[in-house]
């Protein structure tokens, strides 16, 4: 038996500032007494090895040693505490941690004297009485055996349940857990390093920048050492696992940015670009006149439609560009994700790797993944460039507060819904920094106008009107709409429109593009014949600008949108099919 991997094991019967060190035994060594915890016989139950501390002259079974029967803990060193099973105690007692708050399981340890409790979780923990060179202060630290029910001075937070340290000779408490804060770091939601100071000087009165609440300048938090920059997060905030990314940087330089790295093209003449997506030379177009034709010219990058924003035209094949998809960066930092981002133009024809995981969406377009090869979603992690143009705070015109885009902590205390469509935000979503107002990311990048192809206008999205709104219908499905929600209209010519039945499922597929469901070869196509194909799913016309066709074996299926797609698709047997009325393919 290796020994000395149990030489740290301390009794836990003796007091924290003077441990007795347990003595590993083996079954050849006859015990002198029972277990102490259970007082059952030490080599009864098989047990190869126990442990003995000569000094309180009691040995336990190597299973029992975590849980004796009576404990001296630094969080409660007035007295000791004896280890009670609820089972045994009236039912209408209801005994809490006072350490951490908890309410018990079946097993805690008690205090007789003062009626201290301490569950099992909080007894297994045994902070340092004393920190010698803490990295956060010129002076040694002592254990404070009391909750801390006043501000830690290092991230300004009350948490009792987080153990904590005093330098008397400052009067300077601090959580345990932030005792080592990184005093340097780099956070993908602002462009500099931020640095970890004590204090803000009182002249400045500013909010977090992660989770927009305000900050309180006698505590500690991280702000930006850049003159001109009033950045400012708190300690807790900046280094959330899901804002940092683990990395201390004080003694690291700082790599100043290279624009020729990060920029997606160059210029090679007068209005001329050659862009990393494309073989060819691309041509910029100051004003796309013929709106008419606007759902059959469609954004490479974004697959929306060519409208009367600037774009790039390429001078030998059909290929565009919206003039602000052309100069997204190669690489970025966005607040939706902790590592840094880059772009991938390349297409994806497997179906399971189109969808965004900030919005849910399928899309065929750009995206952006995660470049930290050490990051554990990095290979399903991407985001479409309609998610990723979004600032990580902004104003939508639908509500007159800002949005922002919350952490955890912030986005899972209750289950989230949408107050545009009602539907369950499952991953991210944006969060007023005012009100309860919370909006999906699908919603949030509905564009501002489309291009209806039986108006010569385009058409606005209106958020809403009142119930007295009067009745609208849709001009493409011909049914009511409900004018309380989201809808586009035409108020020169009075055309309203569901956001569904303009885009469906299918506002991020562009025409032309192949993916792979399964086994089958799926085909976006184009949906401007003058008669719209009916859906073999729901039996209806396919309504949106695009449809999808796919050989099931012999037959040909058509289906109007992904979900009647895989509706069909994965609820196909020999049965269904003789009952289908479809194209059989010769």
């Amino acid at each position: 038996m290796n020994a000395k991997k149990h030489l740290n094991l301390t009794c836990r019967l003796s007091h924290p500032a003077y441990p007795h060190t347990l003595s590993p035994r083996t079954s050849k060594e006859t015990p002198k007494s029972v277990c102490f915890v259970c007082s059952r016989d030490i080599l009864k139950w098989g047990d190869d090895l126990y442990y003995s501390c000569t000094t309180c002259d009691v040995e336990f079974h190597k299973d029992c040693y975590s849980e004796p029967k009576k404990l001296t803990h630094p969080y409660h060193l007035q007295h000791p505490l004896d280890l009670i099973d609820s089972k045994n105690h009236e039912a209408d007692q209801t005994y809490k941690c006072t350490w951490c708050g908890s309410n018990h399981t079946r097993w805690y340890y008690h205090c007789s004297i003062c009626s201290f409790c301490l569950d099992a979780s909080c007894s297994y923990k045994y902070p340092s009485l004393t920190i010698t060179n803490p990295q956060s202060h010129h002076h040694p630290l002592s254990f404070f055996p009391r909750p801390l029910l006043v501000p830690c001075d290092a991230c300004g937070l009350i948490n009792q349940s987080d153990p904590s340290y005093a330098c008397f000779q400052c009067s300077y408490i601090v959580h345990e857990s932030c005792i080592n804060l990184p005093r340097v770091i780099k956070i993908t939601r602002h462009q500099h390093r931020l640095s970890h100071t004590p204090y803000l000087s009182p002249t400045i009165r500013s909010s977090c920048r992660v989770c927009h609440k305000n900050v309180d300048n006698k505590y500690g938090q991280y702000s930006c050492n850049h003159e001109t920059c009033s950045y400012v997060a708190h300690s807790k905030c900046a280094t959330h696992k899901e804002v940092w990314d683990g990395r201390e940087l004080e003694w690291e330089p700082e790599e100043p940015e290279d624009p020729e790295n990060t920029a997606p093209f160059k210029k090679i003449g007068v209005d001329l670009i050659k862009h990393i997506c494309h073989e060819h030379a691309l041509r910029l177009n100051k004003y796309y006149k013929n709106v008419g034709d606007a759902q059959d010219k469609l954004c490479q990058a974004c697959v929306l439609p060519i409208d009367s924003r600037d774009f790039y035209d390429c001078i030998e094949c059909d290929f565009s560009l919206h003039e602000v998809c052309a100069s997204l960066p190669r690489e970025l930092d966005h607040a939706l994700h902790k590592h840094r981002l880059v772009l991938d133009t390349s297409p994806q024809n497997d179906y399971d790797d189109m969808s965004c995981s900030v919005c849910l969406q399928r899309f065929s377009g750009f995206r952006y993944k995660c470049k930290d090869k050490g990051c554990l979603i990095s290979d399903i992690y991407r985001i479409h460039v309609g998610c990723i143009t979004l600032p990580d705070v902004f104003t939508h015109k639908s509500h007159e507060h800002p949005l922002c885009f919350p952490i955890l902590e912030h986005r899972y205390k209750e289950k989230i819904i949408c107050k545009i469509c009602k539907k369950h935000c499952l991953l991210s979503f944006l969060q007023c920094t005012t009100c309860e107002f919370d909006m999906c990311y699908r919603c949030a990048t509905f564009p501002n106008e489309v291009h209806y192809k039986h108006d010569e206008h385009p058409l606005s999205l209106c958020y809403g009107e009142t119930a007295d709104g009067g009745k609208y219908w849709c001009d493409i499905c011909e049914k009511e709409l409900d004018s309380t929600k989201w809808f586009y209209t035409c108020n020169k010519c009075c055309v309203t429109v569901h956001l569904h039945c303009i885009f469906g499922s299918s506002i991020y597929m562009k025409p032309g593009f192949t993916f792979a469901y399964i086994t089958f070869k799926v085909k976006v196509l184009r949906n401007n014949s003058i008669t719209r194909p009916i859906c073999d799913g729901c039996e209806q016309r396919c309504p949106t600008h695009v449809y999808y066709e796919v050989y099931f074996y012999r037959y040909k299926l058509v289906s109007c949108s992904l979900e009647c797609l895989e509706q069909r698709i994965n609820g196909l047997d020999q049965r269904v099919l003789r009952r289908m009325k479809v194209v059989v393919v010769t």
